[in-house]
């Protein structure tokens, strides 16, 4: 009789699928490289299946490979609520919350008003400009400037953004462009589109595009909420239509009933409502 699959090598091979490549995998799981490899060749063979195409782009999944990950997928969201579970026994639990660069540092530098110590959850951010993976609940909550249409996915629109060109004053001609590797969000394709022939100096942070807009360098677009609190800068536009984006609050939906992220849910939520 066959015995059952070992547990670890679906963990192993969860991680694998999701990241693309056995260095994240292996960072992720504390497990060496090596034998993250051997451990996945003598699964292929135990499975008489192959799971991977290995090449220079990582481990790109098969058919089998793709149909296994679906299945993973529960397993890592039970793990999760097995992780939460245990860890409420513990005090507040750490809910995982990404939003893009400016949102994430708004809602640290505003962080008393919606979070206090005594909370059941613990606020853990993870700024990021791209969508980090929910259904994998690689964070537990995500804010976003467009709606969401995965299928596992409970979603609330929380309000809008407007955005604004800013400068050190009205004089300022140039403007702040991206360099190569810098992502390339709406507010940046915008200033490519209508200003690229007046970009001054380049940068791949926002917030260096800031600085240097406080500098008298050159024009920067930001949202309302950030550049009209920000020293030194004042609106040289009005709000742009075309910029304008609806804010999504983003969650699981078997993981927004987990008491800690339900608290969360609701008091960022109502932060950002409030703010729009």
């Amino acid at each position: 009789m066959k015995s059952g699959t070992d547990w670890n090598d679906l963990a192993y091979f969860s991680a694998i699928a999701r990241t693309g490549r056995l260095s994240r995998a292996s960072e992720e799981l504390g497990v060496s490289q090596a034998t993250l490899s051997r451990r996945m060749k003598a699964f292929e063979a135990t499975l008489g299946r192959r799971l991977f195409l290995h090449g220079a782009e990582g481990y790109a999944l098969t058919g089998d490979g793709r149909a296994l990950a679906e299945k993973t997928r529960d397993m890592e969201l039970a793990a999760r609520q097995i992780t939460v579970w245990r860890d409420e026994a513990d005090g507040p639990v750490c809910v995982r919350i990404s939003a893009g660069t400016w949102t994430a540092l708004d809602l640290a530098q505003r962080l008393s008003e919606y979070w206090t110590p005594e909370a059941c959850w613990l606020p853990e951010f993870m700024y990021c400009d791209l969508d980090l993976d929910i259904a994998r609940r690689e964070v537990d909550i995500g804010i976003r400037n467009r709606r969401p249409d995965q299928p596992w996915v409970a979603r609330q629109q929380v309000g809008s953004v407007d955005y604004v060109v800013y400068a050190a004053h009205e004089g300022v001609e140039g403007w702040i462009g991206p360099s190569w590797d810098a992502p390339l969000t709406p507010s940046i394709r915008w200033v490519l589109a209508h200003h690229a022939d007046q970009i001054a100096t380049k940068v791949n942070s926002p917030h260096l595009a800031s600085t240097l807009a406080q500098a008298g360098i050159g024009r920067v677009v930001l949202p309302t909420f950030m550049g009209d609190r920000t020293t030194g800068l004042v609106r040289v536009s009005d709000p742009s239509e075309e910029l304008r984006s609806a804010q999504w609050l983003v969650s699981h939906h078997d993981g927004r009933n987990e008491p800690p992220i339900r608290a969360a849910l609701d008091a960022i939520g109502t932060y950002l409502a409030s703010r729009s």
